[in-house]
């Protein structure tokens, strides 16, 4: 299992909603009714889902340079050419100051096909050591007023040169930023964020040739109808994918800056097992530094190297994906995804999920336990349409593989609301996944991620 997230726009509507019942003024069956927009019986399921990224050469010359420039090739970039300036930054989590050189892209307007709700940012990028960035966004909202720029996350690969970190403090009074998402504080009022930018500021040390490289920068935007219960899909597969399998809970003890050890490792276990999917792995030297005693060591690795200094855990969405991205010919995103129908889509064009939920023991039969926040990998599906899933909160590596049934699977990854174990309205994670897949997707891959909103 993970830490419990931080609450989001969701906590506070489901709250208000309990509230509201708990007071007689609202029917309890109509907390239980889907809201308005949720898929009838029989229909496909609608896509609240708006996933943009720029990646190409043509991409990276449309948006506003200062000091940054395109590069071309197979996986265009953009890096620091001529540096804008110099800034003093002082890690907030060391309370060391250094001077660093920076450059800065800012990307043109997205309007959302979804007046969003939440926006989530992520990249891929690598940063040699001397190099960090930071990922801004600033947003619309559709009564013509703008947000602030809010920090998305300070990143880089390594943590020698900054602690990597979400920001936290952010807000206008509309929308707020919870570790890694952009929430509208109150959906309840209409608002919505109607469009976007993002901003990179690239930081190398002073006279040097360094740089960070970025392929990819993209963001999430949705809104997804909150919901208890959402609508069974079809079976439509039966095909399973050969993941390795890791426990987090033989990780226990170990590392404990880093979030307590294995016990909330869920996040990058699952992320080690789909790197290695794709055939990639730490090298010796990258391992060293791990006590050699410990089993599956790429584990530890993983949750150091994914670990939010502010959030103090390895469950940042952004910063794993961004992990996975930092192997070669490797790409990521963070996004949502519909229904179980789109993760049937992805496995069967060889592309295994990355699922987050939440749920109480009783919600999913097989689990053995209940969970405020956790994420498992989807490998398959049976010829019942049941999940496949590699579930990282299991006694040992053997035990990794489950078969969980569909359709408590979906509803508790697919919900936006919840009871938990107090009886009390809480939030869900309304279908949030991270993918994985190679920098130059096969025919057939690049099909389905397209057909799930990924290009």
């Amino acid at each position: 299992m993970s830490r419990a997230r931080q609450p989001s726009r969701r906590t506070v509507l489901a709250a208000a909603v309990a509230a509201a019942v708990a007071a007689g003024t609202a029917p309890a069956a109509a907390v239980q009714a889907p809201a308005a927009g949720t898929d009838a019986p029989g229909r496909a399921p609608a896509r609240p889902i708006d996933y943009h990224a720029w990646t190409t050469y043509p991409d990276w010359r449309s948006g506003t340079a200062q000091g940054t420039r395109a590069v071309s090739g197979p996986r265009p970039a953009v890096v620091i050419g001529t540096p804008a300036g110099r800034t003093d930054y002082t890690d907030p989590h060391t309370g060391t100051t250094a001077t660093w050189e920076y450059a800065t892209w800012t990307s043109p307007v997205h309007r959302l096909t979804v007046p969003a709700t939440e926006v989530v940012a992520s990249w891929n990028a690598h940063t040699p050591e001397g190099t960090w960035l930071q990922v801004e966004l600033r947003g619309t909202y559709t009564d013509g007023t703008d947000t602030p720029w809010y920090v998305m996350g300070r990143w880089a690969a390594g943590d020698q040169d900054i602690k990597r970190t979400s920001v936290d403090g952010q807000s206008d009074g509309r929308s707020t930023i919870w570790t890694d998402t952009f929430a509208i504080d109150d959906a309840g009022t209409g608002l919505r964020l109607a469009s976007y930018r993002l901003r990179l500021t690239l930081h190398r040390r002073p006279a040097t040739r360094l740089t960070p490289v970025v392929h990819r920068l993209g963001a999430m935007g949705s809104d997804v109808p909150d919901r208890f219960t959402v609508p069974a899909s079809t079976p439509g597969l039966a095909q399973e994918l050969a993941v390795p399998r890791y426990s987090q809970e033989i990780h226990k003890g170990q590392y404990p800056q880093y979030d307590n050890g294995g016990e909330a490792w869920c996040s990058p276990t699952s992320s080690q097992m789909i790197i290695e999917y794709w055939g990639r792995r730490p090298t010796p030297a990258q391992l060293s530094w791990v006590d050699p005693a410990y089993a599956d060591p790429q584990v530890d690795h993983a949750a150091r190297f994914t670990y939010d200094h502010q959030y103090r855990g390895c469950g940042n969405w952004p910063f794993n994906a961004a992990y996975a991205a930092t192997y070669p010919d490797l790409q990521s995103v963070v996004t949502r995804l519909a229904s179980l129908t789109d993760l049937e889509t992805l496995v069967a064009a060889g592309i295994p999920a990355i699922t987050s939920q939440s749920f109480l023991r009783t919600e999913l039969t097989g689990a053995g336990y209940g969970t405020s926040g956790h994420l498992m990998t989807v490998i398959g599906f049976t010829a019942d349409g049941d999940v496949i899933a590699n579930d990282p909160a299991s006694p040992s590596d053997d035990e990794v593989r489950r078969v969980y049934v569909r359709r408590e699977f979906e509803n508790i990854w697919l919900r936006t609301k919840r009871y938990n174990a107090s009886g009390a309205v809480a939030s869900g994670t309304g279908g949030v996944c991270y993918l994985y897949f190679p920098a130059q997707p096969d025919p057939r891959q690049r099909k389905a991620l397209a057909a799930v909103g990924v290009r």
